[in-house]
């Protein structure tokens, strides 16, 4: 069973996955902080400090200041504001790792293009191998042939 456990664990699929997880928790911290600290406060000049976390609704029909007023006696509480809050940071993020794989992409070298392995029969412009004599579709002859 070890050594079953041993080869499952050093494929290596299973090792690039490792290290992606540890690259996407560092990587996850830098996001969180582009966000939470330069983007959140200067989207916070544009909404004037709009504190989402107050917005809720309070189910025993009591009126409360603040959230943390209703749930320090208990109440029971819809809080409608700290779901906005939690789907604007969510769009944020992503539109921040979207410019930032945009960017990384566009650092990356592209690849050559692979060398052509067909060609087009000039008789029957059938595609062929590009070292064939003779094109398996019209049989004509092509080793006279100039490239």
């Amino acid at each position: 069973m070890l050594k079953e456990f041993r080869k499952f664990a050093l494929r290596g699929n299973m090792i690039d996955l490792a290290v992606g997880i540890i690259i996407g928790g560092a990587f996850s911290s830098i996001v969180n902080s582009l966000v939470n600290d330069i983007i959140m406060p200067i989207l916070g000049l544009f909404t004037r400090q709009i504190n989402f976390t107050n917005w809720f609704i309070s189910l025993d029909g009591k009126h409360y200041v603040t959230l943390q007023d209703a749930q320090s006696v208990g109440a029971p509480t819809v809080n409608y504001g700290l779901f906005i809050s939690g789907v604007l940071n969510f769009l944020i993020m992503a539109f921040v790792v979207f410019l930032m794989v945009r960017w990384i992409n566009k650092l990356k070298k592209p690849e050559p293009a692979a060398a052509p392995t067909t060609k087009a029969c000039p008789y029957c412009r059938s595609d062929i191998s590009i070292s064939a004599t003779r094109c398996p579709h019209c049989t004509s002859d092509l080793s006279g042939e100039d490239e």
